[in-house]
């Protein structure tokens, strides 16, 4: 999956935003004011496995993290400057199967999305013309 696959598959999630936290030069997906995924070049300073790597960060249950990490271990790397246990952080040029980056793009914003209020969910859900019992 190139970026633009994946950045447009990531804001078509119901109540998706996209923005550049240019401190960091990450492009970030949020849903409720909160981040699901972030896609961004490491730079050339920090240590391997990152060091240069174009990356997808989500966030992911921590034992399917552990079980990724272990069957792909030059692809899915622990969270980039995020909790290790809750993040993974995927090289978008290895070679990761499209659908198997899709299922976790899906399970990110699921768990993003689940931790939000009610209310919110039902906003967002409505927004999108769906129930949250579509979600």
């Amino acid at each position: 999956m190139n970026t633009a696959e994946a950045d447009a598959y990531l804001r078509a999630k119901p109540g998706a935003e996209k923005d550049l936290k240019a401190e960091w030069e990450w492009w970030r997906y949020l849903v409720g004011g909160k981040m699901f995924a972030a896609e961004f070049t490491v730079g050339p300073e920090h240590k391997e496995p990152y060091k240069g790597r174009r990356l997808l960060t989500l966030k992911c249950d921590p034992a399917w993290a552990e079980a990724l990490r272990a069957e792909f271990p030059d692809a899915v790397y622990p969270g980039f400057y995020m909790d290790k246990r809750n993040w993974v952080s995927i090289d978008l040029d290895a070679d990761v199967v499209d659908g198997l980056l899709m299922e976790l793009c899906d399970h990110s914003y699921e768990l993003v999305f689940s931790k939000l209020t009610k209310k919110l969910q039902r906003e967002i859900a409505a927004a999108a013309g769906q129930t949250s019992s579509d979600f």
